[in-house]
């Protein structure tokens, strides 16, 4: 595979017809060649279109079901660029975000960063926050939400964490993390991965200057397996949380 600076992670869960507009994006708003490595994690009917010149385009399908962080971990194995995104199947590009990203990822001590992150109606989501703590979770439960942690106006600024839906990563901090950690099987892998890096005194930044948009399927509100995975995940970053003292 060519040496690119920008590599795309990105894992199907049967969601081959979401991969292919997201593909149909790239190609129209990202001249400049990227590697897109496209992981489908469970076999499906739906025929994948793949990105050609002067994109390299490579995809991985599983033997077996794997996590998210898994399935991104490995990809970012098979990569070599000094930049990689993870980016679900569900995002919509309707600009070109990353050399404003690729510019923030520039900053001292800078790790990881996202973009601002709309839903279908152009609404801002809270896709950059503060750590979950027992308050902020119940107050989620019961729908205390003020709203966004974070201004969604005011260019790029240090941030807690980022939602893994889209979010880059500088090579370096990344591998020396040691990635996901693959204990998580799907959710809080992000919220884990930015305090990680936060420990090693790696800043995280939130980009309100580009924006993508979230098809949100919202599954584990719905599914009480997901549920019970979500609030399984949520325990488990809680419970490591207090034990080093965040």
């Amino acid at each position: 595979m060519t040496r690119r600076n920008v590599t795309l992670s990105v894992v199907s869960h049967g969601q081959n017809a979401l991969v292919n507009r997201l593909l149909a994006d790239l190609a129209q708003i990202c001249p400049q060649g990227l590697d897109v490595i496209v992981t489908q994690n469970v076999p499906e009917a739906a025929t994948l279109t793949p990105l050609g010149p002067p994109h390299d385009f490579t995809l991985v399908a599983n033997d077996r079901p794997k996590g998210f962080g898994a399935n991104h971990n490995a990809a970012f194995g098979r990569s070599a660029s000094k930049i990689f995104f993870v980016v679900n199947p569900d995002i919509r590009l309707p600009g070109n975000p990353f050399p404003a990203l690729m510019e923030s990822l520039e900053g001292e001590n800078v790790a990881a960063a996202g973009p601002l992150v709309r839903n279908a109606t152009g609404q801002p989501e809270d896709s950059a926050r503060r750590f979950p703590t027992v308050a902020r979770l119940l107050q989620k439960v019961l729908r205390r939400n003020a709203g966004p942690d974070y201004p969604t106006n005011e260019g790029p600024l240090e941030v807690e964490w980022v939602a893994g839906m889209f979010i880059g990563f500088r090579r370096d901090a990344y591998a020396r993390v040691g990635g996901f950690d693959e204990r998580y099987f799907l959710y809080y892998e992000d919220v884990d991965i930015c305090r990680r890096l936060r420990a090693l005194g790696y800043r995280v930044v939130y980009d309100t200057t580009v924006s993508v948009i979230h098809e949100a399927r919202r599954a584990s509100r719905r599914d009480p397996r997901l549920m019970r995975i979500h609030a399984a995940s949520a325990l488990r970053f809680l419970l490591s949380s207090y034990r080093d003292g965040w």
